[in-house]
């Protein structure tokens, strides 16, 4: 599916796929310190092995994962959106990543709208995300789709963003 974006750019956005390894993982390579730490909420450089192929082959039942990339079906990935649930939940937990030169231009709301009506497709009633209380884009976001932002009764750096589906 094509997606125009705010600055007049365009993406294909599908859903990932085992061939798309080598990609995401250049894309999570390109990410800038500050979107690594936001999205993985820890000082990582790049994922292993085994989280590339988790993240690349989603369980159909529990998982949903789509990429956005640049140009044709096989452009380079820059974004990418997932969720994941524990087996017979009906509640689903997002990610979202956008490299740093897609950022601010509609990708991240487009992606989780998307997100979000498959999850609502696939019979999920809840989803939730684990957003660092410093990130206020994404918060500002979560807020504008309807979430509800709670603070995380373990971690105070974290928030929890919650809506019905």
């Amino acid at each position: 599916m094509g997606l125009g974006l705010r600055d007049g750019r365009k993406v294909t956005v599908r859903p990932i796929r085992p061939q798309d390894r080598e990609g995401l993982h250049a894309a999570v390579l390109n990410l800038s310190a500050d979107a690594r730490y936001t999205r993985f909420m820890a000082p990582k450089r790049e994922l292993s092995s085994k989280t590339l192929d988790a993240a690349t082959s989603p369980r159909p039942d529990q998982e949903f994962a789509l990429v956005a990339v640049n140009g044709g079906d096989d452009g380079p990935i820059v974004a990418g959106a997932r969720y994941a649930s524990a087996p017979g939940s009906d509640s689903c937990e997002f990610a979202v990543t956008i490299t740093d030169e897609w950022q601010g231009v509609g990708l991240a709301r487009r992606l989780m709208e998307i997100l979000m009506e498959v999850a609502r497709h696939d019979g999920f009633l809840t989803m939730e995300g684990f957003v660092l209380a410093s990130n206020s884009a994404m918060r500002g976001l979560a807020k504008r789709l309807g979430f509800d932002d709670k603070s995380c009764p373990d971690d105070r750096s974290v928030r929890i963003v919650t809506r019905k589906l």
